[in-house]
């Protein structure tokens, strides 16, 4: 393996199955957040959310979106992969991760599964009480990790 691969099966490891994070769309210039059950199976992310919600005309609108949490970063595209009960292996990690929502929401007729491929992932890191951002390019599969000097 090379260092790319190495550090990020790290970074997913490290990340887990299943986190809350704050997803961010942007339509016309006009940016919006809120959070979101997120699960991650193989280095890409899943969530889902209702036809019906302004959320989900953004991200068809636009689909380059962002996922934040702690110190994480991941910019990414986003895409409609169907209905959750279509996808066993997000269902059994929704359930396991997030059961009331999987409860309440994943049966509705109206709900929608979309997948985030990451493009890049920032992760602030401490050595020895100093900072570094950790970069991964995915698509270059490019892992860098700079000391933060500040400005």
């Amino acid at each position: 393996m090379n260092q790319f691969t190495d550090q990020f099966q790290k970074f997913l490891t490290t990340f887990g199955v299943g986190r809350t994070m704050v997803l961010s769309t942007a339509v016309n210039d006009k940016v919006s957040s809120r959070m979101m059950s997120v699960v991650q199976l193989g280095g890409i992310f899943y969530f889902q959310t209702d036809i019906k919600l302004r959320k989900y005309r953004e991200l068809t609108a636009n689909p380059h979106v962002a996922l934040c949490i702690d110190n994480i970063q991941i910019e990414g595209i986003c895409k409609e992969v169907g209905h959750p009960l279509e996808h066993p292996s997000f269902c059994r990690a929704f359930q396991t991760c997030f059961k009331g929502s999987y409860d309440a929401y994943s049966h509705l007729q109206n709900e929608r599964l979309f997948s985030v491929t990451p493009s890049a992932i920032q992760c602030w890191v401490y050595q020895d009480g100093d900072p570094y951002i950790e970069t991964f390019e995915v698509a270059a599969q490019r892992y860098t990790v700079t000391k933060y000097i500040g400005i």
